[in-house]
């Protein structure tokens, strides 16, 4: 209300005068003779003293016009003091235990889908691997002598070795690992974890605020953080590694793992804020 009442009184100072010629006198303008006025280079035509008032009316009304702007805005920025604090109930339901619970619920939902999306990356490394190590074993097998007719030699095969047995073995695990299309299967669970990684992610500290009206900077904050980017990376290098890039794979499996670990790091310390949520939010 002393904000309002300030304001009001500082509206009551005119912009304008009301009476401009009450300030200012029309001055009597005396000619000079002509050989004088070309002497000097005056104009034969002075300003006209209503075009002197204008310019100078216009003027004040521009000095006063950051004095009218700071009176209409000081008592918005009294009033505002507590704008920023987004508790006590202005967000109806978002505040309640309801809305709180979905970060943790979905986090280690996520949690157990980083492990399975993993796995399922494993496996399609498995089938790429496998292939590299037969190929390797196949160096290591003695030709078969043949004939100029190209057939074998009669009494010339000699029964399978080890390392002919190790490639039926591999080829068959192969076979069965391109079955699981690991591949397909790694992919559109490493979308889904990232999608709705992130997008959680923002919508924990969101929640956060709703409730609170500020962040907590610390461990669980950093580490979700952390995991966010690593996410992102881990995406970023989907490209060199379907072009064969080692070097990419080998930082994709890094990334991933470093996420894990900080996953698990988390758990501790979400369990922590899950139960200040009960501490101190009512349902819904």
């Amino acid at each position: 209300m002393l904000s309002m009442a300030s304001t009001l009184s500082l509206l009551k100072f005119s912009v304008l005068p009301k009476n401009p010629h009450q300030l200012f006198s029309t001055p009597k303008v005396h000619q000079l003779p002509s050989s004088i006025s070309a002497r000097l280079n005056t104009p034969k035509d002075p300003p006209k003293p209503t075009q002197f008032l204008e310019q100078h009316s216009i003027s004040n009304a521009l000095k006063t016009v950051p004095l009218t702007l700071t009176a209409l805005t000081f008592p918005f920025l009294l009033e505002q003091k507590d704008a920023a604090l987004a508790v006590d109930g202005e967000f109806g339901i978002l505040e309640g235990r309801t809305f709180a619970l979905i970060h943790p619920i979905v986090m280690i939902s996520l949690f157990f889908f980083t492990l399975w999306t993993g796995y399922l990356g494993w496996q399609w490394r498995r089938v790429r691997t496998i292939q590299e190590e037969i190929n390797e074993l196949k160096k290591q097998v003695k030709p078969t002598p043949v004939t100029p007719e190209g057939k074998p030699v009669e009494g010339a095969e000699a029964p399978s070795s080890s390392v002919e047995l190790k490639i039926q073995q591999l080829t068959e695990e192969r076979k069965e690992l391109l079955k699981g299309s690991y591949r397909d299967r790694h992919y559109n669970a490493g979308s889904i974890l990232l999608g709705f990684g992130v997008l959680e992610a923002v919508g924990g500290g969101l929640n956060t605020w709703i409730r609170t009206g500020k962040l907590f900077p610390g461990p669980h904050l950093f580490a979700g953080t952390a995991i966010t980017v690593l996410w992102a990376l881990s995406a970023a290098l989907v490209p060199s590694m379907q072009k064969g890039s080692e070097l990419a794979r080998s930082l994709h499996i890094t990334f991933n793992t470093l996420n894990v670990l900080l996953f698990i790091s988390q758990l501790p310390t979400g369990f922590e804020i899950l139960m200040k949520v009960f501490e101190f939010t009512q349902w819904p």
